[in-house]
């Protein structure tokens, strides 16, 4: 299996949500130009980056939905069950739980830590918040394979060690700072402001551009 730059998933990604759209719709054939007028995607991409997996399409027949879409949902490891387990039980750790995206086909959150003893016993569905102290313990009986940091900056770096620790396999990180990633456990940040700061750039106020020149 060939290696995949970060971008190439995030389109396998979208191709294949895209897929599951179409079978929910109950289409059973779409070509790369039906799928890219429909979702706003690139035609030649689509073919450029499924022909990485050997030809899928037949000429004037197109790919067949349910064929190709189980093909991306193995390459990406959704046909196994990714249980989570997320550290930090403020605003945004609770939001997440709630999360359909994060409770929906091969992901379930199963546990929570958290360090505050006026959350520790908090009923969350089918699981309470458990003490983050216990973290392993946590890990080992939920048999979470993956970890959720949403805890302040100064406490992830310790968090996303702890979850290495414990045992988890990878490593999802809400907190606004970089981590020292160990190099057995894939590490992946969202940091939203990032993305808002470059939206700021976009439509920043650059004023007069004569302002500021040389007579």
């Amino acid at each position: 299996m060939p290696e995949f730059s970060p971008r190439t998933l995030n389109r396998l990604s979208v191709y294949l949500r895209s897929l599951r759209h179409l079978q929910a719709q109950g289409v059973r054939r779409v070509s790369s130009r039906e799928l890219a007028e429909r979702y706003l995607l690139s035609a030649t991409q689509i073919r450029k980056d499924l022909a990485q997996f050997g030809e899928f399409g037949i000429r004037g027949v197109g790919y067949n939905v349910d064929h190709l879409a189980a093909h991306l949902n193995a390459l990406f490891g959704l046909d196994q069950f990714h249980p989570l387990v997320i550290v930090g039980m403020g605003n945004l750790g609770r939001a997440l739980v709630r999360h359909l995206g994060f409770n929906q086909g091969s992901f379930r959150v199963v546990a929570a830590v958290d360090r505050d003893p006026a959350k520790i016993g908090l009923a969350l569905g089918d699981f309470a918040v458990r003490d983050f102290r216990n973290l392993a313990a946590v890990v080992a009986e939920s048999q979470a394979r993956i970890g959720v940091l949403a805890v302040p900056t100064d406490e992830a770096q310790g968090g996303y060690d702890a979850l290495v620790d414990a045992g988890i396999a990878a490593v999802l990180n809400f907190a606004p700072q970089r981590l020292r990633q160990r190099p057995e456990v894939p590490l992946k940040n969202v940091d939203l402001r990032v993305h808002l700061e470059e939206l700021a750039f976009q439509i920043r106020d650059e004023g007069d551009p004569a302002e500021g020149a040389d007579d």
